[in-house]
């Protein structure tokens, strides 16, 4: 990749809402640091259900105020509308100019006023009360929704959230790399011209990544699950091969066309450096 196609690209990073006032301590340490790399924006997650508000709106205004481009995640997640709305608009006056519009969740035992929970809709309800204020990022799932019934169905979903006024779309992670440029082929195929930026998870534990993969359907090659089973008791091993195997996902990714990438820090700043060191971004 020359360095003209490494200039075109968009890096962002993705952290979780800090829940406690050692988390967010924390999280302002790897926002400094991953800030020497001059990402296009950050973007803060909203736990599920909106289980994380205070903690997001937090981490969102104080990263806005250091004057970098910061992208909330937001899902109704339970709440009413005009809620929503309102959190809109505080991001609005705060001058954050760029959200994550997701399905989310509703906690369980909650009671939900509206019938209005689908991502399609959030957008729908930003570009009503904001109009062009803000640029929208929707989920995409290049191994398809956990949920969908599918490949069709999912398709069809994505596209609603496209047609509401999405902008761009994040993926969910993979490690498959032909798993999503199939998606963007099929995109095409459908007329949805936006940018889909992979969504990259760097690899630093086996356990932790299985069980949050099984959680949200992301697939784990079977050659990679059995080389981290036997790297579990060896972590510099298991650093040296997930990095490795990240950098080249990432790579082939770029080379094949991929406008940019996502990072899934975990709050973390070394996995991500290292990947992008390696990439010589």
């Amino acid at each position: 990749m020359n360095s003209q196609s490494q200039f075109d690209k968009r890096f962002s990073f993705e952290f979780s809402a800090p829940k406690n006032e050692n988390a967010i301590k924390k999280l302002k340490k790897v926002y400094k640091r991953l800030c020497e790399f001059n990402p296009h924006f950050f973007s803060v997650t909203y736990g599920a259900g909106g289980s994380t508000k205070t903690g997001t709106k937090q981490a969102v205004m104080d990263i806005n105020s250091a004057g970098s481009e910061v992208a909330p995640h937001v899902s109704f997640g339970g709440d009413s509308p005009e809620k929503i709305e309102h959190l809109i608009q505080e991001y609005k006056n705060a001058g954050v100019k760029r959200i994550i519009a997701l399905r989310g969740d509703i906690p369980s035992g909650m009671g939900f006023s509206s019938n209005m929970v689908h991502a399609d809709e959030l957008v729908t309800l930003i570009r009503d009360k904001t109009g062009d204020h803000f640029h929208i990022d929707v989920a995409a799932y290049p191994e398809i929704h956990p949920e969908s019934t599918s490949v069709a169905s999912d398709l069809k979903y994505f596209k609603r959230k496209v047609d509401a006024g999405a902008d761009s779309a994040i993926t969910q992670y993979f490690y498959n790399a032909d798993a999503y440029f199939r998606f963007v082929d099929a995109c095409k195929k459908m007329h949805i011209n936006i940018p889909i930026v992979p969504g990259i998870m760097p690899i630093t534990n086996y356990r932790g990544l299985v069980r949050f993969s099984n959680n949200c359907g992301a697939e784990i090659p079977r050659w990679i699950v059995q080389h981290l089973q036997a790297y579990e008791n060896d972590p510099d091993s298991l650093k040296s091969f997930g990095d490795e195997v990240v950098t080249n996902l990432c790579r082939r990714l770029l080379d094949g066309g991929a406008p940019g990438i996502h990072f899934y820090t975990l709050n973390q700043s070394l996995p991500t450096i290292r990947i992008w060191r390696n990439l010589g971004l």
